[in-house]
């Protein structure tokens, strides 16, 4: 069986876990073609050789931390033009070379409208869909309802009518929408054999803040020990360490962190809380989704969701570890059992 699998080049976490199915596909013999574009290209063509095809997708502007909505207009109508002429050359190819039996698209535009030019059967793994096909159990304020409205009729439109939504999430949602499943997060092998413990760091992900403003906040804390990833440095600054990316050290510091830091990314939250680290999340505004993620971390009584990050927040945060500790011992999944298991008798059925 051939398949053709999309995923958008936007976010590092939607390369990361389609790997894992792909890997998956590959080991039970499926023949697969991946389409990607920007970084998440550039990861895929390397792990899978000969097997992803370059195209050319939507991109965010980012000001200030914030998504700016004009600027991402401006820039994806700037090469409209263009990257449908590319996009389109790269549509022949795969119809001449590779000519797929079923298309699985995580939120990918390509591949979608592929499956629906030659009537193919196409199954949706993703985890933005809860936006649209699910009804939310958290408080929407009143500045992020816009935003709610906004996201969620750009997943509505992203990918409609495809013969199976699988949604993977760390919480549980009321299905709304027919033909959709909710399954656990899609998480590493590396992560699922990562050896945990609670040391005495805590451990710090993202790129959108200044290093002004983490060096500020972590330095008023002097008797906690800090670990920053993405700031695309190395050095030790009192109680703050910045490291380098590397997967290995950092699966190992999250590993033995005693709790974590983050804006609202899906695939790091999910891995904290497969690893049972309570999570301090201050998502990047003008992204519900982000700020979606962080409202269940704090329902769930996960960690925190805040607005920032600062000194204060932090204290009240550390304050609660324990607590949260508490209600993450209760989580509990086996690895990705579930959804390979369900996606495998999908693919029998569509097949027969």
């Amino acid at each position: 069986m051939k398949i053709l699998y999309g995923v958008p080049g936007e976010g590092m976490g939607h390369a990361t876990r389609s790997k894992v199915i792909i890997d998956f596909l590959l080991k039970k013999n499926y023949e697969v073609c991946i389409v990607s574009s920007a970084r998440a290209f550039q990861f895929l063509d390397k792990q899978f050789p000969g097997k992803a095809v370059e195209i050319k997708g939507f991109h965010f502007a980012y000001k200030n931390a914030e998504v700016s909505k004009a600027g991402t207009f401006l820039l994806n109508l700037k090469s409209a033009g263009k990257n449908l002429h590319f996009n389109h050359a790269k549509k022949q190819l795969i119809e001449r070379s590779f000519f797929p039996d079923l298309v699985i698209s995580d939120f990918e535009s390509f591949s979608f409208f592929f499956a629906k030019e030659h009537r193919l059967p196409i199954i949706s793994i993703d985890n933005m869909q809860v936006m649209d096909r699910c009804l939310l159990d958290i408080e929407i304020s009143k500045e992020e309802k816009n935003n709610f409205r906004r996201a969620k009729g750009i997943v509505s439109a992203k990918v409609p009518g495809c013969n199976q939504y699988l949604i993977s999430s760390f919480f549980n949602a009321e299905i709304k929408k027919k033909n959709t499943e909710i399954v656990p997060p899609i998480i590493r092998e590396a992560i699922q054999n990562a050896k945990t413990s609670s040391g005495r760091h805590i451990l710090m992900y993202q790129t959108s803040s200044s290093l002004k403003t983490v060096q500020e906040s972590l330095q008023q804390l002097p008797n906690e020990t800090f670990y920053v990833y993405g700031m695309n440095r190395e050095a030790k600054e009192g109680n703050v360490t910045y490291k380098l990316f590397s997967e290995k050290g950092f699966i190992e510091d999250l590993a033995s962190a005693k709790a974590v830091i983050a804006n609202g990314g899906f695939s790091f939250i999910s891995e904290a809380v497969y690893l049972k680290k309570p999570v301090y999340s201050f998502p990047i505004h003008n992204q519900f989704e982000q700020w979606m993620n962080a409202a269940y971390i704090q329902k769930l009584g996960y960690g925190r969701h805040f607005d920032n990050l600062n000194a204060d927040n932090l204290k009240s945060f550390i304050y609660d570890l324990p607590l949260f500790e508490k209600n993450l011992s209760a989580y509990s999944q086996k690895g990705n059992e579930v959804l390979f298991k369900r996606l495998e008798e999908l693919l029998k059925a569509f097949h027969a």
